[in-house]
Formats: C-alpha cells, structure tokens, sequence
C-alpha cells in the first residue's frame, strides 16, 4: 500500500531513437554560451564564466507536439540548442572523464518569455516565470552517444516557417560540452536523467502563433514544434 498522501506525479521522459524513454531529473540550462549571441544580450563573451539557469522537468514538450502560446507574455523567443542527457552521475566530474557521463545528445528548444525576464533583470529578480513554464522546451528524441558519438562541432540551425533564423556551429560554444559538465557539476551533484542545454548561438527572435519551428544539429537529430 502507498504511502503517499496524493498520487505522485508522472515521471517526466524524453524518446530515445531506437525506442525507449529517457527520464528526465532536471534540466539544466547555460546561458549566453555562444559569443555572438552574448553580444547580441549585451554581454562580454571574453569575461563572462558560464552561468545556469533551470527549467521544471515536467517543461518537456515531445514528439513534435504543439506549444501553446504562453500566458503574460507578447515577446516570446526562441533558442535552438543542443541537449546534453546524462547517464552516469556525480560531483565535480574532471574534464577529461566528462564524456563517459553523457547518455546521449538531442537538438531542443529553451522558449523564453523575453518580455518577462527583460522586466526580471530590470527589477533584479529571478528569471524563473522567463524561462521555465509550461511546456518550454520542447526537444526531439535522444541519440545514445554509443551511436552518435559526442559531436563537438557540426551545423546547428533553427528555420522559422522553412526560413533560417539560427545558424552556426557547435565549435562556437564558448564552453564545450566536457567543461560545461565539470563546472556545472562543480555546483551541483549531477545525477542520472539530468539534462543540460548547452546555450544558444545568435538569432534569437519572436514567434507568433500560427509559426512552425524546425530546429537540427549535424550527426545529433532535429526538433519541430508549431506555435498555437
């Protein structure tokens, strides 16, 4: 017999390719981690050390389903970023062993409310309601990294109706995947079905309802949502 006083929540999960769920702990997220795009929101890509910001689990949206426009806001934007699955956990994780904690990788979506988070920074608030309700990050499926290998550099785009907004490569991070790893886990005892969102390059831009996104990343896979 449960214990429990109410029924326990679903368990939040990303498709595998090749079947299978990937659940999902927490998603972690790396802001500003392409230069051009830390220029393009005003801040200094050559001083800036990484910073994180996090999302619900339960703000997966999968299997290309639709998004709803969301509540309080009329600037919501898009960023197209590659997810980085965690299969293996612990704490300050060393660069050089970073890799052989990842599961595998997916292309995804950080949807943010800019409207809410330019109003956070203004008032020195959280960034919370910006950046982590309902249903804002939607991803495709999970590659095992056994099958994708870890890609480090390759095309990554987003298309907003079939035209491009996003494009450049993963060889522009500012920090990579294994750095990003060993700092973040510097911070936090990372765990099996945390994800990370490596950080978005320049572009970013408003969607409107009615809008179709189709993000993809080079030897990783794609993502597709339409705004509703």
């Amino acid at each position: 017999m449960s214990s429990y006083v109410i029924d326990p929540p679903k368990v939040a999960a990303a498709p595998v390719a090749g079947g299978g769920l990937f659940p999902v702990r927490r998603i972690f997220c790396v802001g500003r981690n392409y230069a051009e795009h830390t220029r393009e929101m005003g801040g200094d890509p050559d001083r800036e050390e990484p910073f994180f910001f996090t999302k619900p689990a339960d703000a997966l949206l999968t299997a290309g389903a639709d998004m709803p426009y969301p509540t309080r806001t009329a600037d919501l934007h898009h960023e197209m970023e590659l997810v980085v699955a965690i299969g293996k956990g612990g704490k300050d994780i060393a660069e050089a062993d970073a890799l052989g904690h990842v599961y595998g990788y997916a292309a995804g979506l950080d949807m943010t409310r800019r409207d809410l988070q330019a109003a956070a920074k203004k008032a020195g608030r959280p960034w919370d309601m910006a950046k982590g309700f309902d249903l804002s990050a939607p991803i495709g499926e999970i590659v095992p990294a056994a099958r994708a290998g870890h890609p480090d550099a390759g095309l990554i785009e987003l298309k907003v109706n079939g035209k491009v907004r996003q494009s450049s490569d993963l060889a522009k991070q500012i920090w990579n995947v294994p750095e990003t790893i060993a700092y973040l886990s510097g911070l936090v005892e990372l765990a099996p079905g945390d994800l990370i969102l490596t950080g978005t390059p320049e572009g970013v831009a408003a969607v409107v309802k009615g809008d179709l996104l189709e993000g993809s990343i080079a030897g990783v896979g794609s993502v597709r949502t339409r705004i509703v």
